[in-house]
């Protein structure tokens, strides 16, 4: 079972624009063969970083209103948001070190 919540167009604005933490948002669908792949290391990452930062999937067949509102052309797309805010983001399959530098430069979250 995967680490990280689901959220959908319905719970977006709550679970994520409003978040008391960082949010990493995790644009993906499940036909898409790099977000499966991508998938165990958005697991840990939302286990490593536990309490600093909320990490949560958004599948954008069953969701086109939020995907279409950031413009996601592409998938995986990673979005980091802080204070309701994008601030940064990472399309196609990374490493886990890449991702957490990305991170650390979007949100200050070191591990």
């Amino acid at each position: 079972m995967s680490k990280a919540m689901a959220v959908t167009d319905a719970s977006f604005a709550q679970d994520v624009l409003q978040s008391d933490l960082p949010v990493l948002v995790d644009f993906w669908a499940d036909w898409c063969g790099p977000c499966r792949v991508l998938g165990p290391t958005i697991d840990q990452i939302a286990e490593q970083l536990d309490g600093k930062l909320k990490v949560v999937k958004l599948d954008v067949d069953g969701n086109p209103a939020t995907a279409g509102q950031f413009g996601i052309r592409g998938i995986p797309t990673l979005i980091f948001f802080a204070g309701g805010e994008p601030r940064g983001q990472v399309v196609g399959l990374r490493s886990k070190d890449d991702l957490m530098k990305e991170i650390d430069q979007a949100l200050g979250i070191r591990p």
